[in-house]
């Protein structure tokens, strides 16, 4: 099914604005996985057939290989994504405000370089509508059967000095259905946002944040949600490591390496030079070396203790290995389900558990950080 996808599906894109051909993806998947009928093919042809469990967050995943945000903003594809075998599903981002995002066209494929370029701008339907449809799926199929983290972004309207109170609304409005919640201050489709990776721009979100966990937890009577933070790829070392050391030291349980740059390959193929030309951020191939490089920073720089989450570039088992042994405990993918399909989950998966067979490495803790050390 993945050569079918490769072979067909994805030249079939080509032919097609890219939001659409995501939009009708995303339908049909719903389609698919809300049909009993039909859902279980969807396991049959994507779901690995390997277990390589992961501890992280109390929780045990499958495999440590999940969704990345962005995919499905607005949470339309819970069956369907967990169908096809993730270990996880992130949704999202979800702004505190409505939003339609920035004017179309905004997304672009570059298939030589297999990579995307977006200014997609945080458009989504807002934390109370979101709220609304997690409630209805909820109510009618229980909790999802993998973790559902939650990307947190900051609503466009809402000047920088009032971030805190936005990502802590939408949080809070959420804290009942996500796992995981992710602070995203890295996007670059979202004026001045990467400014609030700053020191006292973190911090108080972070603190934001922490109360609205700790309050929602007592109320609960539950343990508290990981709170993670997601950083962009377009700074110096020093720089990260002053950031990540920045959100361990003030409570986050982790960090999410990275999110698009707005660097461009310098020696891009013909045909895809006007897709890099378009203003925006790019993930994919071309970013798959500079977020390695990163994980393994942070690896350095805060320790084994704290999660690294390791996303770009990733549509390979030997992509997902050197995240891996850079330092990540879990991974996701956005842009290789684009240009690989559906099948990518059980190709990662299963391949990771072959190379494991003729590796030193006993399982997948004992490679995470390997080439680190």
């Amino acid at each position: 099914m993945g050569a079918g996808y490769r072979w067909f599906g994805r030249p079939l894109l080509r032919f097609q604005d890219s939001e659409k051909a995501h939009g009708r993806s995303l339908s049909l998947l719903r389609l698919f996985s809300s049909n009993p009928l039909t859902r279980p093919f969807l396991k049959l042809l994507y779901k690995p057939k390997r277990s390589l469990p992961v501890e992280l967050f109390g929780r045990t995943y499958a495999h440590p290989f999940g969704l990345a945000a962005g995919m499905d903003k607005n949470a339309k594809a819970l069956l369907g994504w967990e169908a096809t075998g993730l270990a996880f599903v992130e949704i999202g981002g979800i702004t505190m405000l409505e939003q339609a995002g920035n004017p179309k066209p905004r997304m672009f494929r570059a298939p030589h370089a297999k990579a995307l370029v977006n200014r997609m701008g945080f458009n989504n339907n807002g934390s109370e509508k979101i709220q609304s449809t997690l409630e209805k799926h909820f109510s009618k199929h229980g909790r999802p059967g993998v973790p559902l983290w939650v990307n947190l972004g900051k609503s466009k309207v809402t000047p920088l000095d009032e971030a805190p109170v936005d990502y802590a609304t939408t949080m809070e409005r959420l804290w009942s259905y996500g796992d995981v919640f992710v602070i995203n201050v890295s996007s670059p489709n979202t004026p001045n946002l990467r400014e609030l990776q700053g020191d006292e721009g973190l911090k108080s979100i972070l603190v934001a944040c922490h109360e609205v966990n700790n309050r929602c937890s007592s109320q609960a009577d539950h343990e508290k949600k990981p709170i993670l933070v997601k950083v962009a790829p377009d700074m110096t070392s020093e720089q990260l490591i002053h950031i990540a050391q920045t959100a361990k030291a003030n409570g986050a349980d982790g960090i999410v390496v990275s999110n698009t740059t707005v660097e461009r390959p310098e020696n891009g193929h013909k045909r895809d030079r006007s897709v890099f030309s378009q203003q925006g951020g790019m993930s994919g191939q071309p970013l798959k070396e500079r977020s390695t490089d990163m994980i393994r920073t942070v690896r350095k720089a805060t320790g084994e203790d704290w999660p690294i989450i390791g996303v770009g570039g990733i549509a390979s088992a030997d992509d997902a290995w050197e995240k891996l042994a850079a330092g990540a405990t879990l991974l996701q993918a956005y842009s290789g389900f684009v240009f690989e399909g559906p099948a990518l989950t059980k190709s990662v998966v299963n391949g990771l558990h072959k190379r494991l067979q003729t590796s030193p490495h006993t399982s997948i803790i004992d490679l995470i950080g390997s080439s680190s050390e």
